[in-house]
């Protein structure tokens, strides 16, 4: 059975910093792309951050220089750091990987919340 499951979100001012993390169960991780995306409440979905399975990272213009994606194979879990928060950045953070002809999954969600 496979499993994506989020932590780290919560409320933080913006300005502030969060730590998300993703544990993966079920799958070989090492070899999946790992991403994570947002949605606010009345918008779609979008990618933030990507990291494939060698490490190569790419970002949303939207975060790119305050979040940073990166994964820990040993511990088949990936992360994200996000720096200088913003109330823009408020939505439900989901986790996503892609493994080829091995599927794609997806997280539950964990919600962040940037507001004074």
């Amino acid at each position: 059975q496979v499993q994506l499951v989020e932590s780290g979100g919560g409320l933080v001012q913006p300005g502030g910093s969060l730590r998300l993390s993703c544990a993966a169960s079920g799958i070989i991780f090492s070899v999946f792309a790992m991403g994570w995306y947002r949605q606010a409440p009345g918008k779609q979905r979008e990618l933030v951050a990507r990291i494939s399975s060698g490490g190569s990272t790419n970002y949303a213009d939207s975060v790119n220089g305050r979040f940073t994606i990166s994964r820990d194979n040993a511990k088949n879990t990936v992360f994200m750091q996000m720096n200088s928060l913003k109330p823009e950045d408020t939505a439900t953070y989901y986790c996503n990987g892609v493994g080829g002809f091995l599927g794609e999954y997806w997280g539950q969600g964990t919600q962040v919340t940037v507001s004074s």
